[in-house]
């Protein structure tokens, strides 16, 4: 608030006398807009007012101020000039053929990998023999054994078209740790 006014009404205020207090110039026409460029001319009321389509400037610059002809009227269909004739008719002449191409031989898909044996054994017997759990693993070793375990058999670590029998492998491996880890916390 300034004197008793809001912000928005003391300018207001000062806009106002601010334009009571510029001269107006009644003389010469300004015929510049301010904010425009240098080369923006108003039109002045000597002028007559005329409404174009916008190719006035570019007719006027063209020498004989005809209107042009656009192009597709101007277009003379002709026919292609024939070749000369001669008096002997020439015979076709034919190279010869060349020979055909070969068959590009199609390059032999590598075989996929063979699927390693230790992704073969899928029974909880097969990978708790892996594991080799003991009744002496204590918790630390279970974890010991689970990360070495994941190392080989994470389905991350292992050829795509392999990874389910991997994720089975890693399923049962930590069933079975869990297990062992609960079978020590009843002892």
């Amino acid at each position: 608030m300034v004197f008793g006014q809001s912000v928005f009404q003391s300018v207001l205020t000062r806009l106002k006398n601010e334009n009571e207090e510029e001269p107006e110039d009644t003389g010469a026409e300004s015929f510049r807009i301010l904010g425009l460029g240098a080369g923006f001319v108003a039109s002045t009321a000597d002028e007559a007012a005329t409404m174009g389509t916008g190719t006035e400037a570019y007719f006027a610059f063209m020498h004989d101020g005809a209107e042009p002809v656009p192009a597709a009227e101007k277009r003379e269909f002709r026919q292609p000039p024939e070749p000369p004739r001669s008096a002997k008719p020439v015979k076709p002449t034919f190279a010869a053929a060349p020979p055909p191409r070969p068959e590009p031989i199609p390059e032999a898909k590598p075989a996929p990998p063979p699927v390693p044996g230790h992704l073969l054994r899928l029974t909880r017997e097969e990978i708790a023999e892996d594991l080799a759990i003991t009744a002496q693993d204590t918790e630390a070793t279970l974890a010991d054994k689970r990360r070495r375990f994941a190392k080989q058999n994470h389905p991350d670590r292992v050829p795509p078209q392999h990874r389910d029998k991997a994720n089975l492998r890693m399923q049962t491996a930590n069933l079975l740790i869990d297990l062992a880890i609960k079978r020590l916390a009843f002892r």
